[in-house]
């Protein structure tokens, strides 16, 4: 059988790991701190893990002890250094949410909503010691709808990865692999986010706002804005394409829905996390706590 060692983060790398770990030899297991339900996972099932940065020779100096045929990186936290790279007797590859060349990085899903893309997906990926610029095995395309949020998306990567990890070990067992290099001309790059990259900008325009709201709804940490010095935390919101008197910003009708004045017209606060805060007529939202 086919030995595997698998490299993996959060709920994506939790459920390829469990797969992997019923089809196939599974010999070590790469992942960080955070993912605790990895690590028991692991080591209810005496399967060696290493949990943390596997760079500076930390992770060589595990792996070196495990021979394997494949090494697969899914929604692993971090970059690889060569020499992990290179252990694997046969292929060291990796599957990155998007569509490569485009969106390497982080959370490429959220970035894909956030920039108002109609599509997104899934790449299987040879590594190499840069990110996500190795040659790629297979691509599945995933539409993202109008309503999707960054959790909706991350459902319909978790139906997709499984299958394609195992059509990459099949082309493999099969000596049928074919990849491509990537399109430099097409390649774009972007940064990890965290909670406070949240914040409300009320000068963009509207669709930018809702789409911004979306990619990062509930169970994300959520896009934000600041009121009376009070953060609202908003997981959805809807627009119209109306011209209202006041200032960019600024509260235009509290009922039915609070509604806000934007550059092209108005949001409408659908749905926040922050309860029972007063909202008057002619309030301006800020994009800090001030």
């Amino acid at each position: 059988m086919l030995s595997l060692g698998i490299l993996c983060s959060g709920g994506l790398g939790l459920s390829l790991l469990k797969h992997a770990l019923e089809n196939y030899n599974v010999q070590f297991v790469l992942t960080d701190k955070k993912s605790i339900e990895i690590c028991d996972l692991a080591r209810e099932k005496n399967i060696p893990f290493l949990a943390g940065n596997p760079r500076k020779g930390k992770g060589y100096e595990f792996v070196k002890n495990y021979q394997v045929d494949v090494i697969a990186s899914i929604n692993y936290l971090f970059l690889i250094e060569e020499d992990i790279i290179n252990h694997s007797k046969s292929v060291t590859f990796n599957i990155h949410g998007s569509l490569l060349p485009k969106y390497r990085g982080r959370t490429p899903h959220v970035w894909s909503i956030i920039n108002g893309e109609k599509q997104t997906g899934i790449t299987a990926h040879l590594i190499d010691p840069n990110c996500d610029t190795g040659n790629i095995i297979f691509q599945e395309i995933v539409d993202i709808e109008s309503e999707d949020t960054g959790a909706d998306i991350l459902k319909k990567y978790n139906e997709l990865y499984i299958p394609l990890f195992d059509r990459v070990i099949k082309s493999i067992i099969n000596k049928s692999l074919v990849t491509f290099p990537q399109d430099e001309s097409k390649a774009s790059y972007f940064g990890k986010r965290t909670p406070d990259d949240g914040g409300i900008n009320w000068k963009w325009m509207k669709e930018d706002i809702r789409n911004w709201v979306r990619a990062q709804a509930f169970p994300y940490p959520g896009a934000f804005t600041f009121l009376d010095s009070q953060k609202i935390i908003i997981d959805k919101v809807s627009t119209k394409s109306i011209n209202v008197v006041g200032e960019i910003g600024s509260i235009v009708s509290v009922e039915p829905k609070v509604t806000i004045k934007v550059a092209d017209g108005v949001v409408v606060l659908e749905q926040i996390r922050t309860k029972n805060h007063k909202f008057e007529i002619g309030k301006k939202f800020e994009n800090e706590n001030r």
